[in-house]
């Protein structure tokens, strides 16, 4: 493993190292014991979307291993004037120990990864975002212990966290079952890819059907970063109906669980109730996107 760009590139093994892993640098971090496995490294992390949760636990994730983070903006860079990525990640690859980026296109993550000669990790595109669900599936196991046959759910938009999602979850043995809109769903590339688990995976418009017998419900905002113009037209489609409230969640199972990646708009995708009975599940999420991302820095970078 060179890069972490995407979960389809992952096998279920490598899933599994990685949140091993994890859960065992936050218990050491817990008993306060010292991992400096990053001594010397520098991490160069740039964003061209803004972030609370990414930056600040990669930065710290990096501190607690030693190394160094350098925020580097779009207005930092000059490929935010024009430079050729490509020319970017020669010159960053002489520099740096590795990169997060956090960006709109998925082609320049992974051309970033093909042109540059060290470890590329994605921080969120348009397309997926691998560290966050790999988070998600840490505080699943936490919660829940063996993943295997529990059934995950997601309600709302298809976007980039529904497609990580979908890879992560089924690849650890879960079922899955995603609710959104026609002209809303998930990519192509992951819904053929999860053709390949059968009955495992279900797509439908009916949020209802889709959360009985849930284990856990994950939902997202309707309009993300860049559809800012979209959102009244979305706020139209998805009000009243693609919402995780009380009453979707009395035909789960009982214990079921809530995820929501944040920020949260309380009152469109979830209710102010349901977000406050499950605040617990949901900042235990938020934290374990330091630990899981400590064990991707680890992998790619000790």
């Amino acid at each position: 493993m060179k890069h972490l760009l995407k979960l389809l590139d992952c096998t279920p093994e490598e899933i599994k190292e990685i949140l091993d892993l994890a859960d065992q640098l936050k218990a050491d971090r817990k008993r306060g014991i010292e991992k400096p496995l990053l001594s010397g490294k520098t991490l160069g992390m740039i964003f061209q979307k803004s972030s609370t949760r990414t930056r600040v636990s990669f930065e710290t994730g990096m501190y607690q291993l030693g190394g160094h983070a350098l925020f580097l903006s779009s207005r930092d860079l000059q490929i935010g004037r024009g430079e050729p990525v490509e020319d970017t990640a020669r010159v960053l690859s002489r520099y740096l120990d590795g990169i997060m980026i956090r960006t709109f296109a998925q082609k320049e993550v992974e051309d970033l990864a093909a042109i540059g000669s060290i470890p590329v990790i994605n921080g969120l595109t348009d397309f997926c975002h691998p560290c966050q669900v790999l988070a998600d599936l840490m505080t699943l196991r936490e919660h829940m212990g063996n993943l295997n046959g529990k059934k995950a759910v997601f309600i709302g938009d298809g976007n980039n966290m529904a497609n990580s999602l979908i890879v992560g979850c089924l690849k650890m043995g879960m079922r899955f079952s995603a609710a959104c809109p026609v002209g809303y769903q998930p990519d192509p590339i992951v819904l053929d890819f999860a053709k390949g688990y059968g009955a495992a995976f279900q797509l439908t418009s009916d949020p209802m059907e889709a959360a009985k017998g849930a284990d856990v419900v994950f939902t997202d905002v309707w309009a993300s970063m860049g559809q800012e113009d979209e959102r009244a037209l979305r706020e139209k489609v998805f009000a009243g109906i693609y919402q995780v409230n009380a009453e979707m969640m009395s035909v789960t199972n009982p214990g079921c669980m809530v995820q929501h990646c944040l920020p949260a708009h309380r009152g469109e995708e979830i209710t102010a109730d349901v977000f406050e009975a499950h605040a617990n599940e949901i900042f235990d999420e938020a934290e374990n996107r330091l630990h899981a991302q400590k064990a991707v820095l680890v992998k790619l970078l000790a």
